[in-house]
């Protein structure tokens, strides 16, 4: 009776948490160090997701900041979300790759169908590029994405990708101005 129900429970629910990144200390470190978690709005976030959503033609496009727990968006333009648990999140498992996350339909893949962004209707193509900032130890780490995402099931050419990566070197300069500005505070206040 226990393998039974060890094996419909496996079948029901196919969703996988991402890992934790090798450099994951260091990473959420340098994730406190911008100064971006659990910030105000900033127009120059909120005007780089809306140019990706109009750009790639998709209803959503977020910078989210992957924290220890949860994923935190800092911009999100189509979706009236502020965050979601990080063992949901899609962003999680983009941060382990060095270019971008594709899931052309989430319902197919085996990582995501039963996820509950997906079995609710609001995720079903995510398309995720890695937000890479230099910490502490002057080694890049992924703190966050930025992402598109669909209601529908869809593709992205390689045109596309290199949108999407460029788009998010925009972001991450605006993260690193973000840092520098943090930083410079803390040494006058110091």
């Amino acid at each position: 009776r226990t393998k039974a129900h060890i094996a419909m429970s496996r079948s029901q629910c196919r969703w996988r948490k991402a890992v934790l990144p090798s450099d994951e200390l260091v990473r959420l470190e340098t994730l406190r160090d911008t100064g971006l978690l659990d910030s105000k709005p900033e127009e120059r976030f909120d005007r780089l997701t809306r140019i990706a959503s109009r750009a790639m033609d998709v209803p959503v496009a977020v910078v989210s900041l992957v924290d220890d727990s949860r994923q935190w968006f800092k911009s999100c333009h189509g979706l009236c979300a502020v965050e979601t648990p990080r063992d949901q999140a899609f962003c999680a498992h983009a941060i382990l790759q060095d270019n971008v996350f594709l899931i052309q339909d989430a319902t197919k893949d085996d990582r995501f169908a039963d996820n509950p962004l997906v079995t609710g209707g609001l995720v079903r193509f995510y398309a995720g590029i890695p937000l890479s900032i230099t910490g502490k130890d002057r080694r890049k780490h992924r703190i966050g994405t930025l992402c598109l995402i669909d209601t529908r099931p869809r593709d992205l050419d390689a045109e596309g990708m290199r949108m999407l990566e460029d788009l998010g070197k925009l972001v991450e300069y605006e993260v690193e101005v973000s840092m520098a500005s943090e930083q410079g505070k803390k040494a006058a206040a110091a």
